[in-house]
């Protein structure tokens, strides 16, 4: 079976692979005589599964023994007022406002820390440039510093983590990577917290990754529902309730997955890494070499992951959707909130898929010029 190229920006693609992994399972978990979604999560059969998908994702992630590895629910939303909640103390927290999750992120918390305060933003840009961390001035006596790694609609990208230290603040970072996850590697000597939706890079909607530095355990408000106190989650192996256990299971297989690639003498997700500057530049070169279509975003914090585009003449855009469609590329319209045009382009992509993204925009263009 041809299936077509799917950019949806989430739920995403999936690799063929792993569906075809878990759909041979369904009925049947190595002849356990259950599926996935019938085994109780504290049997044998599935805490093998969850020990197996924990320690593959501290591998491919290089995640060092002081994090802890949380599979909770509830998605990146719902961390932005998880994360206030275990980590406000009801002090001082700030924020960097690079785009529309970001904005969503610094709103949430609000409810719960004394006080936020925005130190740097990239609106002045229309959220087309990242602001230079050189200019930040954190807060005096900080609980954390929240940042969106990669902004999934308006398309910029952290491509190295800000230094919290040369700035003279000890306060954590805590990074949504929500939509860059798995994709790139990560210095956790920067990172206090980091949480993201599996949606995207990982598996299934309905789980969410949160990895956490063990000396931010045990700060949770009172308020704080046992459920979403990481310290009692932790504990507790993720499992104080009942976990997503099919999301933990096929993000297990994408791990596995991860684990085979190879790019040369790279192998997992720094192979993977490769793969996508390589989708990344073939698809922004295609665009700005062109008359016909634009890309808005800073060249030093472009995504590699979300790449929104505009064609010069929106009236054609409807035009330009339903041929894509034809041609088997899907779910390019982009977000309600900047129009235009949106390839994500995650590690399920492959690069087959870009180029036959970029054959078609060049022919767009040719037939539409």
């Amino acid at each position: 079976m041809t299936r077509p190229y799917n950019f949806s920006a989430g739920p995403a693609a999936i690799p063929p692979e792993v569906l075809e992994q878990a759909a041979a399972e369904m009925l049947d978990w190595h002849g356990s005589g259950m599926g996935v979604m019938e085994m109780s999560h504290r049997g044998k059969e599935f805490i093998s599964i969850y020990e197996a998908a924990e320690a593959d994702l501290r591998e491919l992630l290089g995640v060092p023994a002081h994090f802890k590895i949380l599979f909770m629910q509830g998605g990146g939303l719902a961390e932005n007022a998880i994360v206030p909640l275990n980590l406000s103390r009801a002090g001082a927290v700030d924020f960097v406002v690079t785009g529309s999750w970001s904005q969503k992120s610094q709103k949430e918390a609000r409810k719960y820390a004394s006080e936020v305060n925005v130190i740097a933003s990239g609106e002045d840009s229309g959220f087309t440039a990242l602001p230079d961390p050189a200019g930040w001035t954190v807060s005096r006596g900080a609980s954390y510093v929240h940042i969106c790694s990669n902004e999934t609609i308006n398309g910029v990208e952290f491509h190295q983590l800000p230094d919290l230290k040369a700035l003279g603040s000890d306060a954590p970072l805590v990074i949504d990577f929500s939509s860059h996850v798995a994709s790139r590697t990560v210095d956790w000597s920067r990172v206090g917290l980091a949480f993201g939706g599996a949606q995207k890079n990982l598996g299934p909607a309905g789980l969410t990754l949160v990895v956490v530095r063990e000396d931010l355990l045990g700060q949770a408000l009172p308020i704080c529902p046992s459920a979403f106190d990481y310290r009692i989650v932790a504990d507790n192996h993720s499992m104080y309730n009942t976990p997503p256990t099919w999301g933990i299971y096929v993000a297990g297989l994408t791990f596995q997955w991860l684990k085979r690639q190879r790019e040369g003498a790279h192998s997992g997700v720094a192979a993977i890494e490769q793969r996508n500057i390589a989708k990344a530049r073939l698809l922004y070169d295609a665009i700005d070499q062109s008359q016909f279509y634009v890309n808005k975003v800073a060249a030093n914090c472009r995504s590699r992951m979300n790449v929104p585009f505009f064609l010069r003449d929106e009236s054609r855009n409807d035009a330009f959707l339903a041929g894509a469609k034809e041609r088997g590329l899907l779910q390019l319209k982009g977000h309600k909130s900047v129009g235009g045009m949106r390839a994500s382009i995650y590690n399920a992509m492959p690069l087959a898929g870009v180029q036959a993204l970029v054959d078609y925009l060049r022919e767009f263009e040719q037939k539409n010029a």
